[in-house]
């Protein structure tokens, strides 16, 4: 199969397999115990993703980043790259509730977790990590999920927490 038949495949399954994506890297933060910390009294080292904060209206988000490959009501999906892609939530205010970036490859430029949570994660002994940190001050949760092999999909997730 060639390769522009593979990436072709993808495409058509890209939201649905970002979506996947997002919802196991929730549960699994939720769900891992080891995998969670709580600050208090710090701020997040991520506050945005390309100019995107979490609260900001849907038009402000569209102005920052163009128009998105698709969209709706509730979610935009950005493909920046081959390699790099977003997805941006809204709440019924049309308010960003949540974004989630996914990096795939060797070469993907994706951020370490220490640019994402300001320290290191971690890894197992597949080379795979996973770190959530809730800041309720700041109001949000932020994490690092990297898969395991030779060519790993990193996710950093930002999300609201709820009221």
């Amino acid at each position: 199969m060639s390769r522009i038949y593979k990436l072709s495949a993808i495409g058509h399954l890209l939201p649905a397999l970002l979506v996947a994506l997002s919802c196991a890297v929730v549960a699994q933060a939720q769900g891992a115990a080891s995998s969670f910390e709580e600050r208090q009294s710090e701020d997040p080292v991520l506050r945005e993703y390309r100019g995107v904060k979490i609260g900001m209206n849907a038009s402000e988000v569209r102005q920052k980043l163009g128009d998105p490959k698709e969209k709706s009501d509730r979610l935009d999906l950005y493909q920046f790259s081959d390699n790099e892609m977003a997805q941006i939530y809204y709440d019924d205010a049309k308010k960003v509730m949540a974004v989630a970036v996914i990096y795939t490859g060797r070469n993907s430029n994706a951020p370490s977790a220490k640019a994402v949570l300001g320290r290191e994660v971690q890894a197992r002994a597949d080379g795979s990590a996973h770190l959530m940190i809730r800041y309720p001050k700041a109001g949000y949760w932020v994490s690092y999920s990297r898969t395991a092999g030779d060519e790993p999909i990193v996710t950093v997730t930002m999300q609201r927490l709820n009221p």
